[in-house]
């Protein structure tokens, strides 16, 4: 069996610890940008804090390409403002340093959407980099196959054909 063709882009991911205005926590946790490549920062290093925030790198993740996919990337980089989609799963209890790992970043909305539905797993969208919108357009460019619209078309029905409609 022929694998589909992908290509594999190393992106680092940033998140955003924020103080809770809330009684029963003390920070809330959320993805915010991803750096094109993969940084030498060490996974959970402080990068940046201001006021209540503080920034750390989370760590790296690929975002994988499939051909079978491209018409969902076109979608995204149509849109204006393409987006890509970070699922992070918690895996410690609720403390001051980063206690997630990435599951996925992806380029392909219908997957971001459906990752939205997991349950526990916080899911954003980020903007896209360029190097990252750059890398994505030369794939479609290589891989896109446009597929006409085929509607199906009814099949006519007689309605004096005997079992059709009757009602006894």
């Amino acid at each position: 069996m022929c694998s589909p063709v992908r290509a594999r882009i190393v992106v680092g991911v940033v998140i955003e610890r924020r103080k809770a205005k809330s009684p029963w926590l003390d920070f809330l946790w959320r993805p915010v940008s991803v750096l094109a490549g993969n940084p030498s920062a060490a996974p959970r290093t402080r990068i940046g804090e201001k006021d209540e925030t503080t920034l750390f790198y989370a760590g790296a993740a690929p975002i994988e390409l499939h051909r079978t996919d491209t018409e969902n990337y076109l979608q995204n980089l149509a849109s204006g403002s393409p987006m890509l989609w970070v699922v992070l799963r918690r895996v410690a209890a609720e403390s001051a340093a980063p206690a997630f790992d990435i599951l996925t970043v992806t380029a392909n909305p219908s997957e971001g959407e459906a990752l939205t539905d997991a349950g526990n797993n916080l899911v954003e969208t980020v903007s896209m980099p360029a190097e990252i919108i750059e890398a994505t357009r030369n794939f479609i460019l290589e891989h896109h196959v446009e597929r006409p619209f085929n509607k199906r078309q009814r099949d006519r029905v007689d309605p004096m054909m005997r079992g059709h409609h009757e009602r006894g």
